[in-house]
């Protein structure tokens, strides 16, 4: 079994797992606990939930889904979940976007914010999204949640190859999704995609991603934490 400490900023989450290795697991039981990859790998950890979303910046679907579900659900259960953005949505190559040449913009400058703020990046785009004006709101929120990105490099990636090659590399994405999307937010869980997952995740997404994780589950999961602030009432 393996014991490890996975920290995030808001502290230590303690993972333990007692597990057989897998028979593809290529490595020998003293290496097992090396490093999280190769404990995943032999089936000694359990990895996190794997939630991508596909979208579009102005649909009012996908703006309610990211900010009434997907970034609260993100906030409580980061550490056994990932989030994956992928800004495209039912745009053509050529960049014709559903709502007008407004989302095409914000969907490239949400797919610079992705490339250049990295860990900080749902942040910013959850505070662009819950905004009134998602365009106006950029600058702002990227000062607010990623300091260390200068605005001028999200203009500057926008408004030259990096721009386009990123948004080439979302529509090559959205165009292999098997079965082919048929509509927006779509939503695959590590990788695949059911109507039943669908549905549940437009309103219990939280309950989901509890449901899906096969590990360990944490106290937010299973209740612990409601039991004990009833305790202090």
């Amino acid at each position: 079994w393996c014991f490890f400490n996975v920290c995030d900023r808001h502290g230590v989450y303690e993972t333990q797992c007692k597990s057989h290795p897998k028979p593809s697991c290529g490595y020998p039981p003293s290496q097992w606990c090396r490093s999280l990859e190769i404990a995943i790998e032999c089936g000694i950890m359990v990895p996190p939930v794997e939630i991508t979303l596909y979208y579009e910046s102005l649909c009012p679907g996908c703006r309610a889904f990211l900010t009434e579900q997907l970034f609260p659900t993100w906030t409580l259960l980061k550490d056994i979940m990932n989030v994956n953005l992928v800004p495209f949505g039912n745009a053509k190559n050529s960049f014709s976007c559903q709502h007008g040449e407004p989302e095409c913009y914000a969907s490239m400058v949400e797919a610079c914010v992705l490339h250049a703020a990295n860990h900080a990046a749902f942040p910013v785009i959850y505070c662009m999204e819950s905004s009134a004006d998602v365009l106006k709101s950029a600058k702002p929120c990227l000062q607010l949640y990623a300091p260390f990105v200068k605005w001028q490099t999200i203009e500057s990636c926008t408004r030259g190859e990096l721009g386009h090659r990123l948004m080439h590399q979302n529509a090559v994405k959205t165009q292999a999704l098997k079965p082919a999307h048929t509509h927006v937010p779509w939503i695959t869980f590590n990788g695949e995609y059911t109507s039943e997952w669908k549905d549940k995740a437009m309103s219990t997404l939280f309950n989901l991603v509890c449901s899906l994780y096969k590990g360990i589950k944490p106290p937010v999961c299973t209740g612990a934490l409601k039991k004990l602030d009833r305790s202090f009432c």
